[in-house]
């Protein structure tokens, strides 16, 4: 039977690896893919601390808010780190389909500049050192 810890240990390795192509993604210049790709990232680093914490992840992709709801289930967060996750959460979510498809008058490679991939970098790196503090590594 699969744990939520398991599942929590198994989201927060795969964020890690898709931490790594994001400076893939950086290094080619490739801007949209790594707003997209950190969105992603964030969503499974966020939904692994949800399960560590006996929760069960809704099926969207904005979770961020839900840990100012649930702060008690997070004692080592601060409020500042809770606000931190809920900011980072709703900019990625807002922008995951933008940096994807694209709309008429957006190409997604021309509207993401290195700046916006530098944010979603540094974000998500930082949302991945925040997981690897709630899920503990067996």
């Amino acid at each position: 039977m699969t744990t939520n810890g398991a599942l929590a240990r198994s989201y927060l390795a795969k964020a890690r690896v898709r931490l790594r192509a994001l400076a893939v993604f950086v290094a080619e210049e490739a801007y949209s893919d790594v707003i997209r790709e950190a969105q992603e990232l964030v969503e499974l680093a966020l939904k692994g601390m949800l399960r560590q914490a006996g929760v069960e992840p809704p099926h969207w992709h904005d979770v961020g808010g839900l840990f100012r709801e649930l702060a008690d289930r997070f004692p080592d967060l601060d409020s500042d780190d809770l606000d931190r996750i809920a900011a980072i959460s709703s900019w990625l979510h807002a922008e995951r389909e933008p940096s994807f498809y694209g709309e008429p008058g957006l190409i997604p490679t021309e509207r993401y500049t290195e700046a916006d991939a530098r944010r979603a970098f540094e974000d998500a790196s930082w949302v991945v050192s925040v997981s690897a503090r709630v899920i503990p590594v067996e």
